[in-house]
């Protein structure tokens, strides 16, 4: 029963689910992030190269054709624009990501930077604290 009630502390403190909602706006960000790289970056590459960038491909063997005009064996090549679709993306998302953390991390800097003042003390402490330098003459 410990074990159980251990476990409920663990999952419900606030970094746990805070990296739950992290989680799940990662994923949102990267479905964003990659309809902006297939979308718009990629046909700008492609229209630059003249090519359609995701049939950049290095060839290993040519598909063989049957007699009634089927795929008999499917080709076999390396799809580098993929790759390099994927790796453009990537790169996006680590540089969005690493100007929030440094957003985040200046905001937090500032929050330490300023300490609170200690408030000034009440009339009636002032009071007191004469009374007790007259008592101690």
């Amino acid at each position: 029963m410990g074990m159980l009630k251990e476990f409920k502390d663990f999952a419900m403190k606030g970094n746990l689910i805070d990296m739950a909602v992290g989680f799940v706006m990662g994923t949102a960000f990267a479905a964003v992030s990659n309809t902006f790289i297939n979308g718009m970056v990629m046909p700008l590459v492609s229209l630059i190269s003249g090519k359609d960038f995701h049939t950049w491909k290095f060839t290993l063997k040519e598909a063989q054709m049957a007699a009634d005009g089927t795929v008999a064996k499917a080709e076999i090549a390396i799809m580098y624009g993929d790759f390099i679709s994927v790796l453009i993306n990537f790169i996006i998302i680590a540089f969005v990501m690493f100007m929030v953390i440094k957003a985040i991390n200046s905001m937090k800097k500032k929050e330490e930077a300023a300490p609170a003042a200690p408030p000034a003390p009440s009339a009636q402490e002032v009071l007191l604290g004469e009374i007790r330098d007259l008592l101690k003459k």
